[in-house]
């Protein structure tokens, strides 16, 4: 992951077609599917050919943050007066799912970028943060990332030992989180923390700031092409400026994290289509007992299954779009969608192994990579379970985990 330099050679070329079984493209506008497809393009070129060595090797490539920051991947949804694209949720979807087709750790990167630094900046920070900050972070000329999760505190946020003290003309930091997507080459990390008096508040931390260390974690077996790490705080002095004013308490980040769920939803389905589409042709050119294994009931069994529910999460994410767009997307919707959807590209992955058969295991096919990293997936931002209580809350109106 420490080398910043790409493999030279495309390892293999991308011939993914998209899967459209109730014609869902007739609900989207002519400009969705054109940033679609150049999204598509650009993943095809740019992620696809090297994604299996970059991967084998644990590489994450930090010249692809000015290349996302060039198609535009970065902060889609933020207003372009700060570099943002100025588009709308199904738009922001719909990249999310391209990135994620081509890879969940590269989809980590944008996601991070985007939901968890861009977002926040722009909600809760002051006019001349937004100006400071959100361009960079746009063009890809800066990387972000987000503490909140520490080593003992992970679904119970709350409980977060990060602190930060007054000392008059700016406030000291300390503390420690961990999981942190994109650490390791971050310029900026959101960092969440209590003051004195228990509050959470966001704080800008940069690169440089001396107490400020950024250990990568290493041996992951799961986002092998993305970066991640921990952030150290020990005595870290943070201006006054840098505090995001917009809003305090635990509803800010968890704010951030609704709209990087959303993201995932969609992001999931593109690898769960990836899968899809690696798995049908091949068992169409697989040939065993005389003919092509998709000749057999129990293949055509899978696949039909794989086609169904690929079906229903389009539809699922594509109404939540809207109602994203319209403002009225809740917290239990969001994880409705991010924990069916990462849950079905789960299976769907490992159905799509089982076709692959012994094949399915190697870099020549992406199930297991996808299969791999979509572990990572239904663990952050929220637990699988935890998802699955916050929808008994919803339903209920009692939270079974306080």
């Amino acid at each position: 992951m420490s080398s910043n330099t790409s493999p030279k050679r495309a390892t293999k070329q991308d011939t993914f077609e998209s899967v459209d079984f109730y014609a869902i493209d007739d609900l989207l506008s002519e400009e969705h599917l054109l940033i679609r497809q150049s999204m598509r393009e650009f993943v095809k070129k740019e992620i696809s050919p090297f994604i299996e060595d970059w991967s084998q090797k644990a590489h994450f490539p930090k010249e692809i943050v000015t290349k996302f920051g060039e198609v535009g991947a970065f902060g889609p949804q933020i207003p372009t007066e700060y570099g943002g694209g100025g588009l709308d949720y199904i738009a922001y979807g719909l990249i999310m799912q391209e990135i994620e087709r081509g890879d969940s750790g590269m989809r980590s990167t944008v996601s991070v970028q985007g939901s968890l630094v861009m977002y926040p900046v722009q909600a809760f920070g002051s006019e001349a943060q937004k100006k400071k900050y959100l361009p960079q972070l746009a063009s890809g000329k800066m990387l972000g990332c987000f503490g909140l999760t520490e080593p003992d505190h992970g679904s119970n946020p709350s409980g977060m030992k990060t602190h930060f003290k007054d000392m008059g003309d700016h406030y000291l930091l300390n503390g420690a989180k961990m999981w942190i997507s994109n650490s390791p080459q971050a310029d900026i990390a959101i960092v969440w923390a209590k003051n004195e008096k228990g509050r959470i508040h966001g704080l800008i931390v940069e690169r440089g700031m001396e107490g400020f260390t950024t250990p990568e974690t290493h041996n992951k077996w799961s986002l092998r092409a993305s970066c991640t790490g921990e952030l150290v705080f020990d005595n870290v002095k943070v201006p006054k400026e840098n505090l995001l004013p917009g809003k305090s308490g635990l509803g800010a980040p968890l704010m951030c994290l609704d709209s990087a769920r959303y993201g995932i939803a969609w992001g999931a389905l593109g690898a769960a289509m990836d899968c899809y589409d690696s798995a049908k042709r091949y068992a169409l050119e697989r040939i065993q007992f005389d003919k092509p294994i998709a000749s057999f009931q129990l293949v055509q069994k899978k696949l039909a299954e794989m086609l169904t529910e690929i079906t229903k999460a389009q539809l699922l994410v594509w109404r939540l779009g809207k109602l994203k767009n319209e403002g009225k997307a809740t917290t239990a919707q969001v994880s409705l969608a991010k924990r069916n959807n990462v849950a079905m590209a789960l299976d769907i992955a490992r159905e799509a192994r089982q076709i692959h058969g012994g094949m399915g295991i190697t870099g020549e096919y992406p199930i297991m990579r996808h299969m791999m990293n979509l572990e990572s997936v239904v663990t952050y931002e929220g637990t699988h379970d935890i998802h699955l209580l916050i929808l008994g809350q919803e339903i209920t109106g009692i939270p079974a985990f306080k």
